[in-house]
């Protein structure tokens, strides 16, 4: 199989600090890995404490004293319209990278980039359309909200659709006034580079957006940890963000954290069958299985049950696995040789907790790189460890319910509670159920279609807190209560009886 490589690859990737590529103050760098051949492409600057101070030193420089939080709104939706005309100026670059970074088949990096260049325009809109609470009490005050951008807000993505989460926290972060320190996963550090090239293209002032690349353990601890970083953000592994809750305690730091998924699917009896299937399939194989929220937990009523196992097992084992880069491809290769393994040693768990009906293995013909088939696993008990503990890649289990109350018990028997998704055609069931199911969002009789209004994020170990519309903009706002007397205030004298 040839094996496309970008031609516009750097020769080593740097941090991005105070409007300046820049190596590590040590010099330390650190291997990143082509999915297909798990050869090594780049070396990337290793950030550690040093090169987190100096990020954030820029980055409250820059709001302390810079253009950044003084703009107008206006001003400020200006240049993220034009942030948003460079991403999709250079969508097809992105989608190359992105592809050759993360091993997404390239059809889904181009969806990726038109979506980051969209988080832009929503909040380049939002920010100048945004409402506050004004409040009278007749005769006697007056009370508004004045919003205030945080600070430094510190921002750490995942290695999954990288440019696209990256642009989830950076828009409505840059849109209230903040200026940020992006750390991006160190197994994907490509595409996030380009957005140094695309915020100076913009006119963003120097300062406002920052980039120290390295590991969690280093970078990302350190960027936490820091005083002067007022906001987290952070898209990740449930353990992680347990750290990084503890490590972000002693400064009381706002933290926003979107964390691990097992996100069942309820497939009742009355469903569109075949709608069902498309969605199902669609929901957990998209994007390589590597998304939080897939629903890899897949319910189904026993009247149907057989019938559906047998559909999705053949559905499955049809899916074109292969060459990222090719069109045709719809599952391409996971992200890195370690998780590769992690998937793996899954697939090969799940052979003794449920009945293997696809996949199970590594695709024939495709020898090297992290490629796994689609693999389905049937008659799968709750207390199974592939039921309960999150996968993350192209691995599903398919269980049968009785009834109503059976699919509700084992749609919330995890810890998680990340996203649902509900089949039927019953709108009573399907409000009632929805609003009983333990997930921070539900969608019915239709898979994961984002809505950039709504709040996103989890319940249980799957998140705290919202992203989202307004909810983004409280996160990175101060909200300040103002009050104006109309008429002089009663107040009691006190120390006056004498």
């Amino acid at each position: 199989m040839t094996h496309f490589v970008p031609k516009n690859l750097p020769d080593r990737i740097q941090h991005y600090i105070d409007g300046e590529f820049v190596d590590s103050v040590d010099g330390g760098t650190f291997d990143v890995l082509d999915p297909v051949s798990n050869e090594t492409y780049v070396q990337a600057a290793a950030g550690q404490q040093a090169d987190i101070d100096r990020a954030v030193a820029a980055a409250k420089h820059a709001f302390d004293t810079g253009p950044w939080p003084r703009m107008k709104n206006r001003e400020r939706s200006r240049i993220l319209n034009r942030i948003a005309d460079q991403v999709e100026a250079r969508g097809d670059e992105l989608a190359e990278l992105e592809t050759f970074d993360t091993g997404l088949p390239i059809t889904q990096a181009r969806g990726q980039a038109h979506r980051a260049a969209e988080n832009f325009r929503f909040f380049a809109d939002l920010v100048v359309a945004q409402r506050d609470d004004t409040y009278q009490v007749p005769g006697v005050q007056m009370n508004y909200v004045h919003r205030k951008p945080v600070g430094v807000a510190g921002l750490i993505t995942p290695w999954n659709t990288p440019f696209m989460l990256e642009s989830w926290k950076l828009a409505p972060a840059l849109a209230s006034g903040c200026t940020v320190v992006l750390k991006p996963a160190e197994f994907t550090p490509l595409s996030a580079s380009l957005w140094a090239g695309i915020f100076e293209e913009a006119g963003l002032p120097q300062g406002v957006f920052n980039l120290v690349n390295g590991l969690g353990e280093d970078a990302g601890d350190a960027l936490v940890k820091h005083p002067d970083v007022r906001l987290i953000s952070f898209t990740g592994e449930t353990t992680t963000g347990q750290t990084i809750f503890g490590n972000a305690a002693k400064h009381l730091k706002g933290l926003s954290m979107e964390l691990g998924g097992k996100s069942p699917a309820i497939v009742f009896e009355d469903a569109d069958f075949d709608a069902a299937i498309d969605s199902t399939l669609f929901g957990v194989f998209s994007l390589n299985g590597e998304r939080c929220t897939a629903g890899s937990r897949i319910l189904v009523h026993r009247s149907i049950y057989d019938r559906f196992v047998e559909t999705y097992a053949a559905r499955a084992k049809s899916i074109v696995v292969g060459d990222p880069h090719d069109a045709k491809t719809e599952v391409g290769a996971l992200v890195h040789p370690e998780h590769y393994a992690k998937v793996m040693s899954y697939v090969e768990l799940g052979k003794s907790e449920g009945r293997l009906v696809a996949g199970g293995g590594r695709p024939d013909g495709l020898d090297t790189g992290n490629y796994v088939s689609p693999t389905v696993f049937a008659d799968v008990k709750p207390d199974a460890r592939i039921f309960q503990e999150e996968i993350f890649g192209p691995v599903v289990c398919i269980t049968p319910f009785d009834t109503d109350e059976e699919a509700l018990e084992l749609a919330n028997a995890v810890k998680y509670g990340l996203a649902a998704y509900l089949w039927t055609t019953n709108l009573e069931r399907a409000h009632t159920f929805a609003h009983q199911i333990e997930a921070g969002m539900v969608w019915l009789n239709s898979h994961n279609v984002r809505d950039l209004r709504t709040p996103f994020g989890g319940v249980k170990a799957s998140g705290l807190g919202h992203e989202g519309g307004y909810r983004s903009l409280d996160f990175y706002t101060e909200q300040q209560a103002v009050h104006i007397s109309l008429s002089p205030a009663h107040t009691p004298k006190f120390g006056a009886s004498s």
